[in-house]
């Protein structure tokens, strides 16, 4: 029998890049006396205050975590929150978390970000959040979402798990909060930097950023400005209802190594779009994702839209074809009204979000992440343009 062909290396869709700085930043910190409630996670969160431009962050657990306290924080009446049906299902989860009835209005096609005109039609007097998602790095329209807030007392806060790095048209960094109340970012191993798992959410308000602390940590608080009592150095108080919530100093240590890599990583994020925009210009069943002359964007996914039916393919037959030739893709994101829970609970249906749901019949995200060498880029281009 001749010998079985070696297994085909499989580049994926997105993949964490660690190096030896990483390793020895988690290494001190194990060999440190403390693995959680300590320095690390303080100085993460001052290093990314800094970077974007804000006066206050709170690393938690993961970036749910970060929506549901930074919604939780708000102490906001019941009502509606509206948000995008382009994301994953954590964005309006969070709004379901705090008792908010999750509304979604329709995407802009032209950056498959949260439409302004959309949200705006979607407002009620019961509106009492609106949280758009930088999908795939690029900032949504922030000032147009401020101006229709402030007109009816509406909170924002900005679901960048995929933008840090990025920054809005005009400049600053995405999570500074001149826009918003707060912004929360998401560090999963598949996002321009990771912490193994891990959030944060970043904000300008002093108030709702001590709230922020004690949700993160039971509700419970040390600090001796703010007991009722203080019989002795053992005394804390619940002073509300609160999560274990918190990072690690093993994830804290991670996450500032990587920070301070993040132009790096953005750089070559930047250089591989690049590239895939020359490669796949001209093509005319395949539509690029959104460019940005001028602004800056640190782009987490490389989402192409694919006319699979005049290439003659289904989308699992064109998944398949480049998982063969070494490719791999995902696809971002099952539109969150679609799924059974959401219809369920909420009503919703197939056909109220036609921009979205367009979107979703045509989407493939590419392989995108710092550590892809020059001749994995040129392999996926090679695999895509070879399947017409």
């Amino acid at each position: 029998m001749p010998p079985e062909a070696p297994p085909v290396r499989v580049i994926p869709y997105g993949r964490q890049s660690i190096d030896a700085e990483d390793e020895a930043a988690v290494l001190a910190v194990l060999r440190s006396p403390l693995l959680t409630q300590g320095p690390a996670t303080a100085a993460f969160e001052a290093d990314l205050a800094a970077h974007v431009g804000a006066k206050y962050c709170v690393a938690v657990a993961n970036g749910t975590a970060a929506l549901h306290i930074a919604m939780a924080g708000l102490e906001m009446e019941a009502g509606e929150g509206i948000t995008t049906p382009n994301t994953f299902v954590a964005t309006s989860n969070a709004m379901a978390y705090v008792g908010l009835t999750p509304v979604f209005a329709d995407i802009d096609p032209a950056t498959l970000n949260l439409s302004p005109t959309a949200t705006r039609a979607a407002l009620t007097p019961q509106t009492r959040l609106i949280a758009p998602v930088h999908f795939a790095g690029l900032p949504a329209d922030m000032p147009a979402f401020q101006a229709m807030a402030a007109d009816r007392d509406i909170r924002i806060i900005e679901d960048a798990s995929h933008a840090i790095g990025s920054e809005y048209v005009g400049g600053g960094r995405v999570g500074n909060c001149r826009h918003s109340d707060a912004t929360v970012f998401s560090f999963h191993p598949v996002k321009t930097i990771t912490a193994g798992e891990g959030g944060a959410i970043t904000t300008n308000d002093e108030a709702l950023y001590q709230r922020l602390l004690m949700l993160r940590s039971h509700g419970i608080t040390r600090d001796p400005a703010r007991l009722a009592d203080n019989p002795g150095p053992w005394w804390y108080e619940q002073q509300a209802l609160g999560f274990n919530y918190r990072m690690t100093e093993i994830q804290a240590a991670l996450g500032a190594s990587q920070l301070r890599k993040l132009d790096h990583f953005m750089a070559r994020r930047q250089a591989i779009v690049a590239r895939y925009h020359q490669a796949f210009a001209g093509l005319n069943w395949l539509v690029r994702p959104p460019e940005t002359p001028g602004q800056s964007v640190c782009q987490h996914l490389y989402v192409v839209q694919i006319d699979f039916d005049a290439i003659g393919r289904t989308r699992p037959q064109v998944m398949a074809t480049l998982l063969a030739q070494g490719v791999g893709t995902q696809v971002h994101y099952i539109p969150v009204h679609l799924q059974p829970w959401y219809r369920q609970s909420f009503g919703t249906a197939a056909g109220q979000y036609p921009a979205a749901e367009a979107y979703y019949d045509r989407a493939l995200s590419l392989p995108l992440f710092p550590a892809m060498s020059d001749d994995d880029v040129e392999q996926v281009i090679t695999a895509v343009r070879g399947l017409v």
